[in-house]
């Protein structure tokens, strides 16, 4: 990490748009970040002391650990996946959705208890493995990396851990939720060491969006 610039990693997809426009807020520059840019770090000559990084979602906790950036946007069942050490500094209340076990709609009746020796598919092996631990079950974990909801209607897997926002693919698939493992949304992380090192420049910035966020929960109620 350069000391005299603040490095910050923005990740691809659904979580770009209000990461940036948090940052807009926040009085920075973003103009030009686009997730279809060939450019991977974007710089402005009238801001040196930020740059940002375009990372895949999964990619920006290991860039933020590692000090190749000072902070990054990510969701939380990265984090808790990932398990990686970074400060967790703000809930950003965007990009919420939860973490369910979904079963077959076939399986009306069915108890949490009941999945004791299924195979489980998912895309978030260490969460799904905690989760089933706690509850005293003993299942298999199958990971996969895409179409979760395809697993048990080829029978791959008995049930899935996956993310859902409407239920609107588990419906499609003729699953439906069992039960909710945990919410989750976007937080704003920070390098250990850089939030000693450029505490005058991080904290600042953590106060601004909490100011931002407190104010929009006001707003909405």
């Amino acid at each position: 990490m350069t000391e005299s610039i603040l490095t910050i990693a923005v990740p691809k997809g659904t979580l770009l748009k209000p990461s940036l426009g948090l940052l807009g807020q926040l009085g920075l520059p973003v103009e030009g970040i686009d997730s279809e840019s060939r450019s991977m770090i974007f710089t402005y000559d009238d801001c040196p002391g930020v740059r940002y990084i375009m990372c895949r979602p999964t990619d920006v906790p290991v860039y933020v650990e590692h000090g190749a950036a000072d902070l990054g946007f990510v969701g939380k069942d990265t984090i808790v996946e990932q398990g990686m050490d970074v400060y967790e500094l703000v809930d950003l209340k965007y990009g919420y959705c939860r973490f369910v076990v979904a079963v077959p709609e076939a399986w009306q009746g069915f108890k949490l208890k009941d999945l004791n020796y299924k195979r489980v598919a998912t895309k978030f092996p260490a969460i799904a493995s905690h989760f089933f631990r706690e509850k005293g079950l003993s299942v298999e974990i199958i990971k996969l990396h895409g179409n979760i909801e395809l697993a048990p209607l080829m029978g791959l897997a008995d049930v899935i851990v996956d993310i859902s926002s409407t239920g609107r693919s588990l419906r499609e698939n003729h699953l439906s939720e069992l039960c909710s493992i945990m919410d989750i949304s976007c937080r704003l992380i920070s390098n250990r060491v850089s939030y000693r090192t450029k505490h005058q420049r991080i904290q600042p910035l953590v106060d601004q969006i909490q100011t931002i966020i407190r104010g929009e929960n006001e707003h909405a109620d």
